[in-house]
């Protein structure tokens, strides 16, 4: 037994033991290289396998997401040397669990024959998470290895979309008819060899697979076994179809602390379940991608890509962060004669685009979370602009108060403190009105709202705060 931190530094230790193998067996080789002595490639096999043999013994030891965590830690050459090394029967497994930019490139270290033995000791659901990744004649192969009945479960699966509850789902379901006793389903389940993962709850059904409520596991321990399954069943069942939005499905997992939820077709047929590590597992992958999406970032990223793979990944955002800036320099340009008068004014101008950006990505993070959750709708969206107008002019006048007052002490002149004051007022409203506007907008037209938004954000206020602050300038001072 272990807790979560004594965990993660066993982990972080064993990374340091691979790296350090790692080392020892470069370094070694390296040596042997260089020696003349008899005998040379026979000592160097010698070196290869002990070398080989702890790494292995290092890997079978620890579970499938673990070993994936160090793979992601390592340099390309020494990621591949150690895949090499992974028992063939649990690179499907651990295959799922790197991330998509890492597993890419093991993928293409594979061959053929590799990757068909590795997804075929997958189940159908873990197929369709895999799937997408593999090269087309290998999913050709994979696809007539399988069984009639599997096959078209994997195709089921692999038809949804994305972001829907049919690409999360999976088919390790047990079922039992509502008419037997409590006795004679748990004698049915003691002859299974084991129960699926995340296995809370039996789903009751008829002659016809239709959903007719659920059996908690609890249940059948507490009651008396000469009950029948409809007499102490949940009919009132928390359900899923597969063309539902990922995301309001982990909405009502949180919201009714739900651990697994049967999945039905428009006739209300039972198609499979979805599990709390699944939509946990794409909660975490939401999360990861918006906070790259914030950035600017398009997808994630290996941190041992290429320098031209990285470039790729980053060109776009800051390609349009160049043109905001040349637009900022231009609104600077137009007032060259008010900055070359007051000097003042080109030491204190970037206070007042920095605060406005920062202001403005607290907004958008809040409108952010709020559509994500589904907080926000016609009905209340005045309101939540109102009420960030309110909280930027509070905090407008207080902190534009605070650097007026700084601005005089500084500089003595009581016309530049106000100008100050005011133009911090201005720009946070001004940040606030598009930190609510920019992903709005963006939300309205099908967009990730997350995508990009503080790059947006930042190239209005840095703008619209050098236009204000140099404008009130102009008009007050000169």
């Amino acid at each position: 037994m272990a807790d979560i931190q004594e965990s993660k530094d066993r982990l972080s230790e064993t990374l340091d033991q691979v790296v350090s193998l790692l080392k020892k067996h470069q370094l070694v080789e390296n040596l042997v290289h260089k020696q003349e002595m008899l005998k040379h490639d026979l000592i160097e096999t010698i070196v290869h396998r002990q070398n080989k043999i702890e790494l292995q013994n290092i890997l079978n030891a620890l579970h499938p997401a673990d070993v994936a965590h160090i793979l992601e830690a390592l340099p390309l050459d020494d990621r591949l040397y150690l895949w090499d090394l992974v028992k063939v029967d649990r690179d499907g497994d651990i295959l799922l669990e790197v991330s998509d930019a890492v597993r890419q490139t093991l993928i293409a270290d594979m061959d053929s024959e590799e990757l068909l033995a590795a997804a075929e000791k997958l189940g159908t659901d873990e197929l369709a998470d895999l799937a997408p990744d593999l090269p087309k004649d290998v999913l050709q192969d994979l696809m007539e290895s399988l069984d009639a009945f599997n096959r078209e479960r994997l195709q089921s699966a692999l038809s949804y979309p994305e972001h829907t509850v049919g690409a999360l789902m999976d088919f390790d379901i047990v079922t039992v008819r509502e008419d037997i006793t409590l006795e004679v389903a748990l004698r049915y389940l003691r002859r299974l060899d084991e129960l699926p993962d995340h296995t809370d709850k039996i789903f009751v059904i008829d002659r016809h697979d239709n959903i007719k409520g659920v059996l908690p596991i609890t249940t059948i321990l507490v009651n008396d076994l000469d009950v029948t399954v409809q007499d102490v069943m949940a009919a009132d069942v928390v359900l899923f179809h597969p063309e539902d939005v990922a995301d309001d499905a982990a909405k009502a997992f949180e919201r009714y602390d739900l651990v697994s939820a049967p999945v039905v077709d428009k006739n209300n047929k039972l198609v499979g379940r979805l599990t709390v590590d699944e939509v946990m597992d794409y909660i975490r992958e939401e999360s990861d991608a918006d906070r790259l999406s914030m950035a600017g970032l398009r997808e994630e990223e290996d941190f041992f890509s290429s320098v031209w793979a990285s470039v790729q990944n980053r060109w776009a955002w800051l390609a349009i962060n160049l043109v905001t800036a040349l637009i900022a320099s231009r609104v600077i340009g137009l007032f060259e004669n008010s900055i070359g008068k007051v000097v003042a004014l080109a030491a204190l101008m970037p206070i007042v685009a920095g605060i406005g950006g920062n202001s403005g990505n607290q907004t958008t993070t809040m409108i952010v979370r709020g559509l994500a959750l589904g907080q926000i709708s016609g009905s209340n969206m005045r309101s939540q602009v109102t009420k960030e107008l309110g909280v930027a002019l509070v905090n407008g006048l207080i902190w534009g108060g605070v650097l007026g007052c700084v601005t005089y002490a500084l500089y003595a002149d009581y016309r530049l403190s106000l100008v100050m004051t005011a133009a911090i007022t201005l720009n946070l409203l001004l940040a606030a009105l598009m930190g609510v506007v920019i992903p709005l907008v963006m939300n309205k037209f099908g967009r990730d709202p997350a995508v990009g938004s503080s790059v947006l954000i930042t190239a209005m206020t840095d703008s619209g705060g050098f236009f204000i602050f140099l404008g009130l300038a102009t008009i007050f001072l000169l």
